[in-house]
């Protein structure tokens, strides 16, 4: 349904503009809470950005934690890297820890 060869990018949001681009999106978004210094946040990355290219409809967003405390608190977020899909503003789904594209793949298959 989604995977049609998406070229998106991946976005960054902050506490200022989070409810733009994930609250406030028309489309499902994949947000992605991370750190730099976390290993699998690092072994995570490029598996987002592949799915960035191979997804269409769905939008993919990081959240540094360090540098967005508040938003992580407000999702608890209590250990990265979390990935927490977002429909029309609302958490649908989450995933802690390193996912496999598969799995992410999976978790996107909202049908």
């Amino acid at each position: 349904m989604w995977f049609t060869g998406g070229k998106n990018t991946i976005e960054h949001a902050n506490a200022a503009n989070f409810n733009t681009l994930v609250a406030q999106s028309s489309v499902p978004v994949l947000v992605d809470f991370y750190a730099d210094w976390c290993g699998p946040c690092r072994a995570l990355a490029p598996i987002l950005e592949q799915l960035a290219q191979e997804v269409n409809g769905v939008r993919i967003v990081k959240v540094n934690v360090d540098q967005a405390p508040t938003l992580a608190a407000q999702y608890r977020v209590s250990a990265i890297p979390t990935l927490i899909l977002f429909d029309q503003g609302r958490p649908v789904q989450r995933i802690t820890g390193l996912a496999s594209k598969e799995d992410l793949k999976r978790l996107l298959a909202l049908d």
